[in-house]
């Protein structure tokens, strides 16, 4: 081994008990980016304008969703794993015993944002764009938690950053000599993401910067331009490792794994989204509202209807004073 290559950590960190409950820390890492991204996103909207706490009233439905859609990616990718005369019939259920994938949180979240978005009336690209940089913090955040469980390595390497997997590891390849270093994916994909946050952010304060100097400004990184360079940006990595990665993965179709098919679909979508939406709204975005849905224009319909209420109610109120029949 060598001495600057990095620790195979220790099976205790993966999970502890509290009471009668096993926590993985797995699952922690993700609830910590989680955590992250509604802050982020949250702070974004408000700058914005829209009402504090919005991020965390779409994340309730986004979160649940997000994980149904990662367990469902993860079994129709790995179908070997769950068919068979020899498997249970209820083991794709089991999500506490491992088996998420990342697309499938992506695409089960989408859902889950949209719901959320048509009841807090924001609008979806809006969400998204302010998602964006706390969505590449969240993952990696999250990649954590693939170091504790040993996974998401790539083919074997001599540099001295390689990651050490124990030999009796589920995940150590059959036949790999004790003691090779391996490709640190979970490290390549946390350094990839941040400096994606640090590129977005970068380019989005640019843009704003030469609008606000136009006296007819475009529509910048809004109407979900920002979400389509996410997209680009994470597909490219994803691209980039998956073609290194050895460790247990997808199923791969034409020999190409499902991840990569994948990613590339990201990446198309996102060229789609950033030239589609530039065209369809050459225009800045002036509130992250649906139309209708801002909360003043909210605010004055309740009072009006509460008005009218109070109206219909007093012209058919008995009258109460005194009469002049006798």
């Amino acid at each position: 081994m060598l001495p600057a290559s990095i620790p195979s950590p220790d099976p205790v960190w993966s999970q502890f008990s509290l009471g009668p409950l096993t926590i993985h820390t797995y699952a922690l890492c993700l609830l910590a980016g989680i955590v992250a991204a509604a802050y982020i996103t949250d702070r974004r909207l408000r700058a914005r304008g829209a009402a504090p706490g919005l991020a965390l009233d779409i994340a309730m439905w986004a979160v649940p969703i997000g994980i149904v859609g990662a367990r469902i990616y993860h079994v129709l990718t790995h179908l070997d794993d769950f068919t068979g005369p020899e498997v249970d019939a209820w083991a794709w259920v089991r999500i506490w015993e491992g088996g998420n994938a990342l697309f499938g949180s992506l695409l089960g979240g989408a859902v889950g944002v949209w719901i959320g978005c048509r009841l807090t009336g924001l609008r979806f690209g809006s969400f998204a764009d302010a998602l964006a940089p706390g969505l590449l913090v969240a993952q990696a955040i999250g990649r954590l938690g693939n170091y504790v469980n040993q996974e998401l390595f790539g083919l074997p390497t001599t540099l001295p950053w390689g990651l050490e997997i124990r030999s009796d590891a589920p995940m150590f390849p059959a036949g790999t000599p004790e003691g090779t270093l391996f490709h640190p994916l979970f490290l390549y994909e946390m350094i990839w993401n941040l400096i994606g946050v640090a590129l977005l952010l970068a380019i989005e304060r640019r843009v704003e910067r030469r609008n606000a100097a136009l006296e007819n400004p475009g529509p910048g990184l809004r109407w979900g331009r920002m979400f389509g360079l996410y997209l680009i940006w994470y597909g490219l990595g994803r691209i980039w490792l998956e073609s290194i990665r050895i460790d247990p993965t997808s199923d791969a179709p034409l020999g190409v794994p499902a991840n990569i098919w994948t990613s590339g679909v990201a990446i198309l979508l996102g060229i789609a989204i950033v030239v589609v939406q530039g065209r369809r709204h050459p225009e800045p975005e002036l509130s992250v509202y649906q139309p209708g849905r801002e909360p003043a224009e909210e605010d004055a319909e309740s009072a009006a209807e509460t008005e009218s209420a109070g109206d219909a109610k007093g012209e058919g109120a008995e009258p109460t004073g005194p009469s002049d029949t006798k």
